[in-house]
């Protein structure tokens, strides 16, 4: 219990140190570009090849377990259409990326701190936190929509796709219907929000981990760890909260 208040009090003055005003804001937008490119738009292609397997496998085991004549096929595309945008393309995707960029982050932050980098900052009266959390976690917050929308788009795609090759007793047409039939947009925007909170979760859990290490290149392995698992349970916990008060 000790442990986790000291960690978490840890956090919170981290947290309060990097979301400060930047002192040179050229610096920060040439930062902020890096990291949108390398945490952004880097995560593009596993984004869209996941989705676009997902959405076709999801609209197969669909299609084959709506197997009573009561259920019209309509069904299948509608449900599909609803698991991608109310869950997939925020939550389980996000659990996706904080494997990939939340563990870049710790490891970088954490090897910039045990090759004594952060400290040399520190000496020279640079605000080390700031300087390299602050566009960490604004490129990711700023960069995270596209990631969705483009789940999104690719994952109804992969389903649309199942619809001509291999779903059996699924039409394209009874499909695209299912798509269209009692769409809220509001749900877009609901994956997008969440998404947003994620993307902080991701990004500043895994800056926590990485700024605190301590040792060698062995405890940077084990933060990057400690920075995913830490990542995940807190998205999982976050899409309770965000799905009970935005939806119930």
């Amino acid at each position: 219990m000790n442990e986790s208040l000291h960690r978490l009090g840890e956090y919170t003055l981290l947290m309060k140190k990097a979301i400060s005003i930047p002192n040179r804001w050229n610096m920060f937008f040439r930062q902020l570009n890096k990291e949108i490119y390398k945490l952004g738009v880097d995560s593009l292609w596993i984004v869209i090849i996941i989705s676009i397997f997902i959405g076709t496998v999801i609209a197969i085991q669909i299609s084959l377990n709506i197997s009573s004549p009561l259920i019209p096929k309509f069904t299948i595309g509608y449900t599909t259409r609803e698991i991608i945008l109310l869950e997939f393309s925020s939550s389980i995707m996000c659990l996706i990326l904080a494997g990939k960029v939340g563990s870049n982050i710790a490891s970088e932050i954490g090897t910039m701190r045990v090759t004594e980098q952060i400290d040399a900052m520190e000496i020279m009266g640079v605000n080390s936190a700031n300087f390299l959390i602050l566009p960490k976690v604004a490129g990711l917050m700023i960069f995270i929509p596209v990631l969705v929308i483009f789940s999104m788009f690719t994952g109804i795609l992969g389903g649309i796709s199942a619809s001509y090759l291999a779903a059996q007793g699924m039409t394209p047409a009874s499909f695209e219907y299912g798509l269209q039939f009692y769409f809220n947009s509001f749900y877009i925007w609901y994956s997008i929000v969440k998404s947003v909170v994620y993307a902080f979760i991701i990004s500043s859990i895994a800056s926590y981990f990485g700024y605190y290490v301590k040792g060698g290149a062995l405890d940077v392995g084990k933060a990057s760890t400690n920075a995913v698992v830490m990542s995940s349970v807190m998205i999982l916990m976050a899409d309770v909260i965000l799905t009970h008060l935005m939806l119930t």
